[in-house]
């Protein structure tokens, strides 16, 4: 800490982080030993975050993030999306189709920031506010191969054919090492089969798109 800082700010930010990192919740036990702080401070600092709904306790006492968090989570995506905008249009212009960012959204993938190419004579509409399922498309399986290979620096990308519409293909790359951030950047486009040169294209848009939001 510094003299620039709240103590106070930094322990409330660290207890959502805390719950945020666990599905079961936490007791203000386990909060107090976590923080290295005594029952009282963290009994405060439980009242003062759910007075703001960031936070909320179940019968049982157990602190958990809550819905307001929500809230403050929408507002992400605007941020997000501009953010990752430049790497988008350039991946659009270079490879004459339909670029996009998507991130996750509970159990879907939602399509956050869209660029059709300018010069191409046909492309396929890919609209933002798009979502799919996780398991189909080359976005959503981008992402989940990023889940499987967690402590893999590069999971590479992924290509499909016609999963989401027939006679088009897909290729897509994650968005590794962006925290709080779970997403793919792709391009979708009328084809037969995915041009050789697209795949390392859009892993390097990902990280454009990555070292954008670090």
């Amino acid at each position: 800490m510094t003299a620039e800082t709240s103590q106070t700010l930094d322990r409330g930010l660290r207890v959502l982080k805390l719950l945020a990192d666990t599905d079961h919740g936490l007791t203000v036990t386990e909060l107090s030993n976590k923080l290295g702080v005594n029952r009282t401070v963290v009994y405060r600092l439980l009242a003062t975050l759910e007075q703001h709904s960031l936070v909320r306790r179940d019968l049982g006492g157990r602190a958990r993030v809550g819905l307001g968090v929500l809230r403050l989570g929408r507002q992400v995506h605007p941020l997000v999306r501009e953010a990752a905008l430049p790497a988008l249009r350039s991946l659009a212009e270079d490879i004459g189709a339909t670029a996009h960012l998507t991130l996750v959204d509970g159990a879907d993938a939602l399509a956050v920031a869209v660029v059709e190419p300018t010069w191409t004579d046909y492309h396929v509409a890919y609209r933002a506010g798009f979502r799919h399922a996780l398991d189909r498309g080359a976005a959503g399986r981008a992402i989940l191969t990023a889940r499987q290979k967690a402590l893999a620096d590069d999971p590479g990308y992924t290509l499909t054919q016609g999963e989401l519409e027939a006679g088009a293909c897909g290729a897509a790359a994650p968005l590794v090492g962006v925290s709080g951030v779970e997403g793919s950047v792709g391009v979708v486009m009328l084809a037969d089969a995915v041009p050789e040169r697209v795949g390392p294209r859009v892993l390097d848009a990902a990280r454009e798109v990555a070292d954008a939001l670090r």
